[in-house]
């Protein structure tokens, strides 16, 4: 198990509480000071082996669980971020939830009834993949529910995680924040390469027209609903290598301060003697 010693960017990239954040001064090529792609990608393999021994300790311990949220502009990368940060994870306990349109049962139950069906168990990683938010997002650019109704939502959604923290689910929200050119590059590259054209769908073209309103409802989310118990940080997404260490860094962070431990052993293991 490596010692190599991994900084903590939390303080750095964590959306304050008080309302001051602003998306807009945010740099999503910053690579806050990570290196370069050769010291990235070591860290990310210090990265990897540590959270590994600390998936297995939630695993064996069955007291705690970990959710993690992520959100992102199309093409923010998202998928990448799961497979490179938390690929190498026991997949027995690991699971990744996306959420689409809801379902006609869906929609006969309260906008968050859903997404609490999906709330890890003790023991286990859950990681959405878009998530609860999408109903202050999506739904407030596209105009799919009444302002009035959308403004509440906001003040249920922290309730709703400030439960789940009472209950021993520990939450991390991340943003990727790309830019509006790398999102062009990157929606170009889908069409450059024929193995990427299924990722690619024309609306995604009407979606980069509303790029200023999503921005504007991303900043909302962010300054209303980054708290003590269920902070988002804002990960500047442009270089991959970047956003997968200062990601991975926050994860492993917050797991050792979880107080996870191996369940003590029975008594009388010492004196064991496996017969032949």
């Amino acid at each position: 198990m490596s010692k190599m010693k991994i900084e903590d960017y939390r303080h750095k990239l964590r959306v304050p509480i008080d309302g001051s954040f602003d998306l807009s001064a945010v740099n999503p090529a910053d690579t806050c000071q990570v290196g370069d792609k050769k010291k990235a990608k070591k860290d990310l393999f210090t990265i990897h082996e540590r959270l590994q021994m600390l998936q297995e300790k939630l695993y064996a311990q069955a007291e705690k669980a970990l959710l993690i949220v992520l959100q992102a502009i199309d093409t923010g990368g998202k998928d990448s971020t799961i497979r490179r940060v938390f690929g190498t994870l026991n997949p027995q306990g690991v699971r990744v939830i996306s959420f689409k349109v809801p379902s006609s049962k869906e929609r006969s139950y309260d906008y968050l009834w859903r997404i609490h069906q999906q709330v890890p168990p003790k023991g286990f990683i859950h990681i959405f993949n878009r998530s609860h938010y999408e109903d202050v997002l999506i739904v407030r650019v596209k105009g799919l529910a009444p302002l009035e109704q959308i403004e509440q939502r906001y003040d249920q959604i922290n309730a709703f995680e400030s439960y789940l923290k009472d209950n021993g689910v520990t939450i991390l929200k991340f943003f990727l924040c790309i830019s509006k050119a790398e999102q062009k590059r990157r929606l170009q590259d889908r069409l450059d390469r024929p193995d990427k054209h299924w990722k690619f769908s024309k609306d995604d073209l009407k979606e980069r027209e509303l790029w200023d309103n999503y921005m504007r409802a991303f900043d909302l989310v962010l300054n209303r609903c980054s708290t003590d118990y269920a902070p988002w940080y804002c990960i500047p997404a442009n270089r991959k290598w970047v956003r997968d260490v200062l990601i991975g860094s926050i994860v492993l962070h917050t797991m050792e301060e979880m107080g996870l431990y191996f369940p003590e052993a029975e008594e009388g293991l010492d004196e064991i003697v496996i017969p032949d």
